[in-house]
């Protein structure tokens, strides 16, 4: 069992920056991809991005693209997101992932079936 626990978010102004890290318990981190969803309410959950096993390809939501940045450390077994340029619809819950199993497609990044660990979620509230 892999535990994620989360930690940053809260409340910034619109064009702020905001930081999520989500660390793992299990030192297999490294063979495990990494993605951030987001939920806002009354929606359905949406990818906002991932990482490949080694951090070497990464995915991002057409909505995020350019503003929005993930970093692993698989030596800290952490993940980062780095939200800039901040949007009032950025707003939402995020959630890390973890699914400890080597992805065949990149079809597979994007869905939140294909992972089996999950944080606790935490709250960004950007402000207009």
């Amino acid at each position: 069992q892999v535990q994620l626990v989360q930690s940053g978010g809260g409340l910034v102004q619109a064009g702020g920056s905001l930081r999520l890290s989500c660390a793992a318990s299990r030192r297999t981190f490294s063979t495990y991809a990494m993605s951030w969803f987001r939920q806002a309410p009354g929606k359905e959950r949406e990818f906002v991005t991932a990482s490949s096993l080694t951090g070497s390809r990464t995915f991002y939501g057409e909505s995020v693209k350019g503003r929005f940045t993930i970093s692993r450390d698989n030596a800290k077994n952490t993940v980062s997101l780095q939200m800039n340029n901040l949007k009032p619809e950025d707003t939402a819950v995020y959630y890390c992932a973890g699914a400890g199993r080597y992805f065949a497609s990149d079809y597979e990044y994007y869905q939140t079936s294909e992972y089996e660990y999950w944080g606790q979620g935490t709250q960004v509230t950007v402000s207009s």
